[in-house]
């Protein structure tokens, strides 16, 4: 397998590997990954591969992911120089109108106390706001996520799924009253979805050095091929709480275009997956790409993905560019 690449996380020092472990909807997930066991089975795959950086969120199954993470690492016995890990915040765990849906300072200040005691960590390499609020003045998200930093809970704090025009903004009250600036974007990115990644950020850049952690590069598994002939059963449109799915993966037009980039990755000998992920590493402005899995043998499979990368040409995207304008 080809060597893992690691890219600097926009202009910060920090270095992450290429192909990183999420834990979105399989971590603590009934019929995915239920115990730390296991958990721990896919995270030490994903480290034997050269994976350095770990995805995981407040919000995914109640704040029991971040617990699974959390007693999986310890089980490795992993030395906290050797791994990055993150968590993101703004869905709250507990009811009321200063606990969900917010990044106002009072719901930061303990929503990182919270992820920290889950995951049994003094700190996370990066913390995320995990969608913008509307509600509470960008000056306020800005001076906690920075004191988040100045306290040492973070290393660095990001954005996930903001505009161009948030990230700025925001970016510009921290260089004014010269706080901790954001420095990583984690949106969804996939052959599929491309606008925001290759044209709504294209100038954030160069202008700020963003970096970016994408997820859903299989497009919640329909670029691995499997829902060209319907929804399986035991997939992930099948679980609870993901009925919102169904449209996505069952959608015609989507699915044609995905049929034709099968074409293209069976020309080239590897599989959709393989493809789909190569072609997001291809993209020199993402620093990671975070994949899923639910077992180790899917996480080796996935890291395969390194060895497709050079058979991606200029005339191969072309041809996926052509296929994304269908």
């Amino acid at each position: 397998m080809a060597k893992m690449e690691y890219r600097r996380l926009g202009g910060s020092g920090l270095k992450v590997s290429v192909l990183s472990l999420g834990s979105w909807v399989t971590f603590a997930n009934a019929n995915q990954i239920e115990t730390a066991h296991q958990a721990a089975e896919c995270l030490d795959a994903a480290h034997q591969a050269g994976v350095n950086f770990f995805d995981n969120a407040e919000s995914y199954a109640g704040g029991e992911s971040e617990r699974v993470m959390g007693a999986a690492i310890r089980e490795l016995g992993w030395k906290r120089r050797d791994y990055v890990v993150s968590t993101k915040l703004f869905w709250g765990l507990y009811d009321g109108p200063n606990m969900r849906n917010t990044l106002n300072r009072k719901y930061l200040r303990q929503a990182i106390d919270g992820s920290l005691e889950r995951l049994g960590l003094d700190f996370v390499d990066l913390v995320y706001c995990h969608r913008a609020d509307r509600h509470t003045p960008i000056e306020e998200t800005v001076w906690a996520m920075s004191d988040m930093v100045t306290r040492g809970q973070a290393l660095y704090w990001g954005t996930s799924e903001w505009s161009a025009d948030e990230i700025r903004a925001a970016y510009d009250v921290a260089e004014r009253h010269h706080l901790h600036k954001p420095i990583v974007e984690q949106p969804e990115y996939n052959i599929l979805k491309r606008e925001r990644v290759e044209v709504e950020y294209a100038r954030l850049y160069e202008d700020l050095k963003l970096g970016t952690t994408v997820w859903s590069p299989l497009a919640s598994g329909l670029l691995t091929g499997k829902y060209l002939n319907g929804i399986p059963e035991g997939s992930r449109a099948t679980l609870p709480g993901y009925e919102w799915l169904r449209h996505q993966l069952t959608d015609e037009g989507r699915n044609r275009k995905v049929a034709e980039v099968k074409k293209i990755a069976d020309e080239l000998g590897v599989s959709l997956a393989q493809f789909s992920l190569a072609w997001c590493v291809k993209n020199p402005h993402v620093s990671s790409v975070i994949t899923g899995a639910s077992t180790a043998e899917q996480v080796r499979e996935n890291m395969t993905a390194l060895d497709a990368v050079a058979l991606l040409d200029d005339e191969v995207m072309q041809r996926v560019d052509l296929v994304s304008l269908m």
